[in-house]
């Protein structure tokens, strides 16, 4: 009987932490570049003595969806989408490279091109300044030019070019902060097949009819586990009261 409650108890807690990671893509249904987190149960056997045939119940986030969301114009300088596969390399807190897909960026008062969350854009040698009371545009390459306010086309200058790259999937992971990095911990290489959209921006990949549809089928399951406990304690109470009509 233990491996019945074994079974419901981790199933019904790792169904609730999976409920919270459909609860996380949900909120972040309209956030721009999200990509959604997936999960799977998988069971993991106990070990130690008498315990080889019992499994417990285990959530693991496999990792993220990289489908790409829908690309809507904006008509803001500042706004890019990344067309395609490929992302936005940016500095992490900590210093390190990171990459991500949410091109609303804006500019700090030292005139360095940033995201919203003020973590600096990286280009090809470092952050990228930009010249007050200029005008940008951005190029499908990343290219920055900026333009003098009030002044004609022959004034462009190139100011510095975004890094955009494209790692292997597999390789990236998904930190606390929202970003990706590389599992080795190296910076990407420069991929020059990577294109922007300018004035654009991309919307979350999460589609919030399955993932609605989700929650509710982990609700049932969690429900159903629960269940399954009760009935184990039960049979267990009919169970003694049997053995103790025989004594």
């Amino acid at each position: 009987m233990d491996r019945l409650i074994y079974i419901a108890m981790t199933g019904a807690k790792h169904t609730l932490w999976q409920q919270a990671s459909t609860a996380h893509n949900l909120a972040n249904v309209t956030t721009t570049g999200y990509r959604a987190e997936t999960n799977a149960f998988r069971a993991l056997p106990v070990f130690g003595e008498g315990a080889k045939t019992r499994a417990f119940v285990v959530d693991s986030t496999t990792g993220a969806d990289f489908s790409s969301g829908v690309i809507q114009h904006t008509g803001r300088d500042l706004d890019m989408a990344v067309q395609g596969k490929g992302w936005i390399a940016v500095q992490a807190a900590d210093g390190s490279e990171a990459y991500t897909r949410n091109g609303s960026f804006q500019i700090d008062a030292n005139g360095v091109l940033q995201t919203r969350n003020g973590q600096n854009v990286l280009g090809d040698s470092g952050p990228i300044a930009i010249p007050p009371d200029n005008d940008i545009t951005v190029a499908k390459d990343g290219t920055i030019s900026a333009i003098p306010t009030g002044q004609t086309l022959t004034s462009v200058t190139a100011v510095g070019r975004v890094k955009l790259v494209n790692p292997p999937e597999a390789d990236l992971v998904k930190g606390q902060d929202g970003l990706f990095r590389l599992k080795s911990g190296l910076p990407a290489p420069v991929d020059a097949n990577v294109m922007l959209a300018g004035s654009s921006l991309e919307s979350s990949n999460v589609n919030m009819v399955e993932a609605m549809v989700n929650m509710i089928t982990l609700a049932r399951s969690f429900e159903m586990q629960t269940k399954l406990v009760t009935n184990a304690q039960s049979n267990d109470a009919k169970a003694g009261q049997i053995l103790n009509l025989n004594g």
